[in-house]
């Protein structure tokens, strides 16, 4: 927010930036019945802001078992019950993340709370959403402890091809053949970057990191492309295969959806602050009827 412009609105916006496990989450999204990231992050802001549980909006609502270490959202306060959380710590950013940890259970946590920009929103503005999918196929690199975000998998793969057949897939496209439908949601995404690696050294070393980066993805897009691609990197397809899927609009059972616990939302990139407004604009054009996702 300007400065100056503090106590010009009756509302604030605020940005949270959070992280999650999504083990035992049935997704962001607030489903009846079922324990989802969105429903107990509101359930806990409605606690400490002792108020009814704030409408939350997110960058990337990602499925059930996915995981998040970057993830954003909003969400609009009245202006006083944002200052009022302030108490000891000194500030309503210190006091917001300060009782929420207090509240939260430990597979969510809110990193950081502070008033955003003026045109921001966390789901439109954003310029893209990194993804990272992580695979072990050497049993030697099996990490019990990282069993719930590392997949196992018991072939071994060719990396070489599968970055080959990734490059394909590179662009703008109807990524319909990678896409569960939605009545009315477009398919049409722009894929920045698609990487099939093997890193010599840091956490990931000897594992097969896919690196997955877009304006937006349409519901299981990500792990369906590295089903795509886990069948380029077996042998049991052709370098090509899935960029001809792609140009076929089909679905295929052989780029089956991976496995939801390998795949983490790593970052979300937004403009400068004085494109915000027009960026967001542009995208509720772009994506009406779309849906940001996994």
């Amino acid at each position: 927010m300007p400065p100056g412009a503090a106590d010009a609105t009756p509302h604030v916006r605020i940005r949270l930036d959070l992280g999650y496990d999504g083990t035992a989450f049935s997704g962001w999204a607030t489903q009846p019945g079922l324990r989802t990231v969105q429903g107990t992050l509101e359930a806990a802001l409605g606690t400490v802001l002792r108020c009814p549980p704030p409408r939350l909006t997110v960058a990337g609502r990602t499925d059930a078992g996915v995981h998040a270490r970057g993830q954003v959202a909003h969400v609009d306060l009245d202006r006083g019950t944002w200052l009022a959380v302030r108490g000891r710590a000194g500030s309503p950013q210190e006091g917001l993340v300060r009782r929420l940890g207090g509240v939260l259970p430990p597979d969510v946590v809110v990193h950081r709370a502070e008033p955003a920009p003026a045109g921001f929103d966390a789901r439109f503005g954003a310029l893209h959403r990194r993804y990272a999918y992580r695979l072990a196929d050497d049993v030697a690199l099996v990490d019990p402890l990282r069993r719930t975000t590392v997949v196992r998998h018991r072939l071994p793969l060719d990396v070489g091809a599968m970055a080959l057949a990734a490059a394909g897939l590179v662009g703008e496209h109807d990524f319909a053949a990678f896409c569960k439908p939605r009545p009315g949601a477009t398919t049409v995404r722009t894929l920045q970057v698609l990487d099939v690696t093997r890193p010599a050294a840091g956490g990931d070393a000897g594992l097969v990191v896919l690196d997955v980066r877009a304006d937006a993805f349409c519901h299981s897009m990500v792990r369906a492309l590295v089903g795509g691609l886990l069948a380029v990197g077996e042998g049991r397809r052709a370098v090509g295969w899935p960029a001809e899927l792609l140009v076929s609009g089909r679905r295929d059972p052989a780029a089956h959806v991976a496995p939801a616990h390998g795949l983490t939302l790593e970052h979300v990139a937004y403009p400068a602050d004085d494109a915000l407004a027009e960026r967001a604009r542009i995208t509720r054009a772009r994506r009406a009827g779309g849906c940001p996702g996994t």
